[in-house]
This record gives C-alpha cells, sequence and structure tokens, in this order.
C-alpha cells in the first residue's frame, strides 16, 4: 500500500465511519498519547523494565499503526501529502547528512 493509498483510505474511513476529524489539537494530543503507548511497549520489551501481567497482551505493531494512523489524520486535515514530504525529507538528509554518521566517531 503506498502512502497516497493510506491518506485516501484513512480518509474514506473518517467520511464513512468515523463522522468527521477531530480537532488538530486533539490529534496532536491524540498522537502523542499513541507515541507513549508504544514507548511504554518499547521500554518493556527493549529496556530495563518488564511487562506488568495486563500488558502481555500488547501488540508492538498494533501501536505503532495507531501512531502512523492518527499521523496521517493530521496530515489529511492540514493538506499535507506525506509522499511528497517524506520524498522532500529524504532528499534533505541524503544531502546534510552524507558523511555525518560515518565521519560519527561514537557510531
Amino acid at each position: 500500500m503506498t502512502i497516497e493509498a493510506v491518506q485516501s483510505e484513512v480518509d474514506e474511513w473518517i467520511r464513512t465511519v468515523g463522522v468527521r476529524y477531530f480537532s488538530e489539537l486533539t490529534n496532536m494530543a491524540l498522537l502523542t498519547e499513541e507515541v507513549g503507548e508504544l514507548a511504554r511497549i518499547i521500554a518493556r520489551k527493549y529496556g530495563d523494565q518488564s511487562f506488568k501481567e495486563s500488558e502481555k497482551d500488547l501488540d508492538l505493531g498494533d501501536e505503532m499503526a495507531d501512531v502512523l494512523w492518527v499521523l496521517v489524520c493530521l496530515a489529511n486535515q492540514t493538506g499535507v501529502d506525506l509522499t511528497q514530504a517524506l520524498t522532500k525529507n529524504f532528499e534533505k538528509k541524503r544531502i546534510r547528512d552524507a558523511s555525518r554518521h560515518r565521519d560519527n566517531q561514537k557510531l
């Protein structure tokens, strides 16, 4: 599925099932919440914390998809073409970071 298709499918779902987009501010708060849920799993799976019994069935991929969903909602409602934005971002990184990481002694 392309990024364009994802944006279109999310928009279709919002218009037919979700009634309307939440406000941009609400979606920003929801994005922060979803990132927090993702961070919780990462901290427990790859970090030093352990899962509580009630957290054993949490799905890392599902939490990543939740983050992506809300990000796509924000892009749609603010008129951002994520394909175009990501293409531009890759180009910026290719130029800015061409040797930055290879030259980093810490890496």
